[in-house]
């Protein structure tokens, strides 16, 4: 008498299941490279919290120098992740929401299925 093996179900995303293109996958590179620091994670963190941030509050948060601080906040804003304003000499950041909803959707998943 011979045992049946169960017929498993395939774990991988069903048909019909979006996938990124070329370009919105290397869009999306370039985001998760800038928040591959964790000082950039971190000041991300912190403008998430805040409307807007100063980025001579930020140095006094994350104990660095005024042109570290800045270095990260300029590759944050090349990846689309912060924006800034300027006001007199200072320079206020703040998150842009529409870059962190992007991030949020790469990873939901509305056709998952339930195990």
């Amino acid at each position: 008498m011979s045992k049946q093996l169960p017929v498993l179900q395939p774990i991988c995303c069903p048909a019909g299941t979006p996938t990124l293109d070329g370009a919105a996958a290397a869009t999306l590179a370039v985001t998760f490279k800038a928040l591959a620091d964790p000082t950039r994670v971190a000041i991300v963190s912190r403008l998430a919290c805040c409307d807007e941030c100063c980025v001579c509050d930020l140095t006094a948060t994350f104990d660095l120098s005024q042109p570290t601080v800045s270095h990260h906040l300029k590759i944050l804003r090349e990846a689309g992740l912060v924006e800034s304003e300027g006001r007199g000499t200072w320079a206020y950041y703040r998150i842009v929401p529409e870059a962190l909803s992007r991030l949020g959707e790469v990873f939901s998943t509305p056709n998952a299925i339930e195990r």
